[in-house]
């Protein structure tokens, strides 16, 4: 069985299929690990969603990154400081309303808090324009790069083979079925691929006669110079504008969805972004304006017709299996994402029921409407 895709996903299913006993696993990864979106990842991790399943992916990923240290075994500098919305519309506070009440049902300790404790937990923002903030303190944010060693150091102690700088060129099928993965250093006879590909999900699909609506998208992101005197708080959200802020060392990761970027793999970072940031700052958290700027990078999101990932196996061609387009959600969902394909590949009833997220869904023609969700960051 092939892996198309070194991230966090394509890492944490290499785990967990090595560590089911599955003993053929492959991963190939064209560049190092992690360095497609995983490694670009703002590191939020969280189960405050407005749908069951996107919540029960969330907090199933919650409590194994919990407990990362002992399985797989790696330290992620994990900080649980909680997730913050701040509302400043009146729908927005009826929506979240809404969405707590669900999570709480599903075992979410999320809460409506008013705004004199969002500022509290946040004090670094401006607080005139808001009406509430939704918080539940078992959400924060982790390293990405630590997740993606700990999978696959762990796969390759079972057994999991991981190969770097190895590009896919093609997938061979017939009859209905996976024959082999041609790739730049050969070809590879198999009778199972599992495409993990992130924002070049759609390209592997098509190898394979597989629609896999997946657009790419930049997001960039920013992390400040060392702050003097930075208080402990939460990952902040600005749920109207979408800029969010958490610490990171001694300064703050910082960034904002901008509505102008045109899809596409646009992987370098430009200017033209930071007007609208400015102001989203200045609004917000006006203290920062005058903070300097350390570093940043621009990531690909990989982005669905709905916002929600593709998840499951063809219906035309067996034995090639997906799980992409996650559009932002791919990192806070991967350990989950990893047992749920793991029991897709051992044909039993997964962890969680991800009949929903079949790309079939969209139809032989994808639908290109866009429906509002819960993926700021």
């Amino acid at each position: 069985m092939v892996i198309i895709g070194g991230g966090v996903v394509g890492t944490s299913i290499a785990f967990h299929l090595a560590e089911a006993g599955v003993r053929d696993v492959l991963l190939l990864e064209r560049g190092e690990l992690g360095s497609g979106s995983t490694c670009k990842a703002a590191g939020g991790v969280r189960a405050q969603f407005s749908d069951e399943i996107n919540i029960e992916l969330g907090a199933r990923s919650l409590a194994a990154f919990a407990r990362f240290a002992r399985r797989p075994g790696q330290e992620i500098d994990l900080h649980r400081s909680g997730y913050l919305f701040l509302l400043s519309r009146t729908e927005d506070v009826a929506a979240f309303e809404r969405n707590v009440a669900l999570q709480n049902a599903l075992g979410v300790p999320s809460r409506m808090i008013d705004v004199a404790e969002a500022r509290r937990l946040s004090p670094l923002i401006e607080q005139d324009d808001l009406l509430a903030a939704a918080f539940s303190p078992e959400d924060g944010h982790c390293t990405p790069e630590s997740v993606v060693l700990g999978y696959a150091t762990a796969a390759r102690r079972l057994g999991a083979r991981l190969r770097t700088h190895v590009a896919v060129t093609g997938i061979d099928t017939a009859g209905g079925e996976v024959r082999a993965v041609h790739t730049d250093q050969g070809p590879i006879a198999t009778d199972t691929v599992i495409c993990a590909a992130g924002a070049w999900s759609r390209q592997v699909g098509e190898m394979a006669g597989v629609d896999l609506p997946v657009t790419p998208l930049r997001r960039q992101i920013l992390v400040t110079e060392p702050i003097p005197g930075l208080p402990e708080l939460a990952f902040t959200i600005d749920f109207a504008s979408t800029f969010y802020f958490h610490r990171e060392g001694p300064g703050l990761l910082m960034g904002m969805s901008d509505p102008d970027q045109e899809p596409g793999f646009h992987l370098h970072r430009d200017d033209a972004w930071l007007p609208g940031l400015s102001e989203a700052i200045g609004r917000r958290a006006p203290r920062l304006l005058d903070v300097g700027v350390a570093s940043g990078w621009a990531g690909l999101y990989e982005v669905t017709p709905d916002h929600n990932a593709l998840i499951g196996e063809d219906a035309s061609v067996g034995r090639f299996l997906y799980a992409t387009g996650f559009s932002g959600h791919g990192f806070l969902q991967g350990p989950a994402v990893g047992e749920v394909v793991r029991d897709l590949y051992l044909q039993r009833t997964p962890v969680i029921d991800v009949t929903s997220l079949s790309a079939q869904r969209f139809g032989s023609e994808s639908d290109t409407a866009h429906r509002p969700e819960l993926n700021c960051v």
